[in-house]
């Protein structure tokens, strides 16, 4: 028999007018109506094995499809266990509506079950973080939370609603899902950069996750092709210049970053990531002059001193930006000798690495896995990172060949993102490869998702680079003190056999000759495989920043 229409059927109904087409959740009381609407309106539930992980499950859809992500959390801990993931797309701009259940209001301050006022908790990890103000208002709140969420710059809004209010009889709601209004870059603004791109002889431009997020990455890699700029990519901003494109300088970042004498950063923060916005300085040179583009002025750095800003629409910006540099008489042949010496410095440091791709030592060296998964992915997979050292090297041997196909935590550097974001892989891309890259000890914050992707059928593969400890903080404990503590887990531990037990497949890899069979047959079967490598433990990623 069919329950009768309530506020949860005018809530979910207001979510599918923006896009959304899953609702990710884990099982509570304090929401059934939004279930309940979810089954009157055809919107599919996935429901998963720890809150976190539906969060992060909601911002990778966001994140995959560009449309806005949906996770319903049940009071008290269904929501406190949900804050990571909030806070994590609060971290990448990421469109993200979380719907809470909140106790009764006929019992507010009695005592009540999970009895919490949310909201305050949200507020600083929020666009926007407030209570429904009754059942006859479900529909406009809905609606303010995804217009606040979809507007620049993106991030996450946190609504919850009064369990009984949630229960209770609603109107319709017309919803009028406009798009914002593009914000027009200031044009003086845009003449002054282009002054500087034309006075410039070693330019670099940065390209970030919001310019996928924008929907800017053609207007980006013309403007980039046009005026023949070095480009490195940052975030999502992985493969809009694809793997061997002649303007991809990636592998020659720390001679483009250290010798620049101008750095363009379109979409991203100047955060750790981009040595705080200083740039230059190496074998002599000068400090770079930089320049900041983001989506909105809130996100124009303030820490550091720029040369030029601007912010706007990025794709109405790109092609303001490509005008006002004719203007300036921008000649892109000027910046031959500067693109040569990089794309040698890039040569150079691929055929370096060359050795490492294809050791056969023993135990394994990471590198060797990337050499191997590097030969198996297809053009539209999608990777996804949750990890420490791992996971580094994903990100230095790993380049997508179309954009929108690469997923990690991002600036706040979360673990536990993995499993959320490749259920929203499978689900955004059913059709593509699906690849997460595991360090050890990123597997023991949500490798019991594996049930989820069991339970609705979602097969991805899983790499676990295995090499018993925290190896971020155990190789640097020990050049610090000498010795290390809190660092060490066990040696080949058997995660492959827990997805086994859980429904799913997966092998033990200790020599580097299985790796390429083993990776195979997980891309072969058809169900969540985890190919579990037992990788070097005195090996550590040479990075040259810890993000502090």
């Amino acid at each position: 028999m069919e329950s009768p229409k309530h506020a949860g059927d005018i809530a979910v109904a207001v979510s599918q007018a923006y896009g959304v087409e899953t609702m990710f959740t884990l099982s509570g009381g304090h929401v059934f109506p939004l279930y309940d609407g979810a089954v009157h309106e055809d919107m599919r539930i996935l429901d998963v094995r720890h809150e976190q992980s539906a969060v992060f499950a909601a911002e990778a859809t966001a994140r995959l499809t560009r449309k806005p992500g949906l996770a319903v959390l049940t009071a008290g801990p269904g929501i406190t266990n949900g804050v990571s993931g909030v806070a994590t797309a609060h971290f990448n701009g990421s469109p993200v509506v979380v719907l809470g259940g909140r106790a009764p209001r006929s019992r507010w301050g009695s005592g009540a079950l999970q009895e919490m006022d949310h909201p305050p908790l949200l507020e600083p990890i929020t666009k926007l973080a407030f209570t429904g103000s009754g059942a006859d208002s479900i529909g406009q709140d809905v609606e303010m939370a995804f217009r606040t969420a979809v507007a620049p710059h993106r991030g996450p809004v946190f609504l919850d609603f009064y369990m009984d209010d949630l229960f209770s009889p609603s109107a319709e709601h017309a919803t009028q899902t406009l798009s914002p209004s593009p914000l027009e870059p200031d044009e003086e603004a845009l003449a002054q950069i282009a002054r500087l791109i034309a006075e410039a002889e070693r330019p670099v431009l940065v390209l970030g996750s919001d310019v996928w997020m924008e929907r800017a990455e053609e207007a980006a890699r013309d403007f980039a092709e046009e005026f023949r700029l070095p480009v490195i990519p940052n975030g999502q901003g992985r493969g809009i210049l694809p793997a061997g494109h002649e303007l991809l300088v990636t592998r020659a970042r720390g001679t483009a970053f250290g010798q620049a004498d101008l750095v363009i950063v379109v979409g991203a923060p100047l955060d750790f990531r981009l040595g705080y916005g200083w740039f230059g300085g190496k074998n002599g040179a000068p400090l770079a002059k930089v320049v900041h583009i983001g989506d909105a002025p809130s996100q124009i750095a303030t820490h550091t001193g720029l040369s030029g800003s601007a912010a706007g629409d990025l794709s109405v910006l790109f092609w303001s930006l490509s005008k006002a540099c004719g203007t300036a008489g921008v000649n892109p042949r000027a910046f031959a000798p500067w693109l040569t010496k990089l794309a040698e410095t890039a040569a150079a440091a691929i055929a370096a690495d060359l050795p490492l791709m294809e050791s056969d030592s023993d135990p394994i060296h990471p590198m060797r896995i990337y050499g191997e998964l590097g030969r198996l992915l297809a053009d539209d997979a999608v990777v996804i990172g949750d990890g420490g050292d791992f996971v580094s090297y994903a990100g230095k041997y790993v380049e997508p060949r179309k954009p929108g196909n690469w997923l990690d935590p991002g600036p706040y550097g979360c673990l536990g993102t993995g499993l959320g974001y490749s259920i929203a892989a499978r689900v955004a891309r059913p059709s593509s490869q699906v690849v997460l890259l595991l360090g050890d000890g990123a597997a023991g914050f949500s490798l019991m998702d594996v049930d989820t992707l069991v339970r609705h059928k979602l097969p991805v593969v899983m790499i676990c680079g295995n090499n018993g400890m925290w190896g971020l903080e155990k190789h640097p404990m020990q050049m610090l003190y000498g010795y290390d503590v809190a660092a060490e887990l066990q040696p080949q531990t058997r995660y492959d056999q827990v997805v086994t037990a859980l429904g799913g497949a997966g092998e033990l890899v200790t020599s580097p000759t299985e790796i390429a069979p083993a990776l195979q047959r997980a891309f072969d079967s058809g169900v969540p495989y985890l190919v579990n490598i037992a990788t070097d433990p005195e090996v550590a990623y040479p990075r040259n920043t810890t993000g502090v």
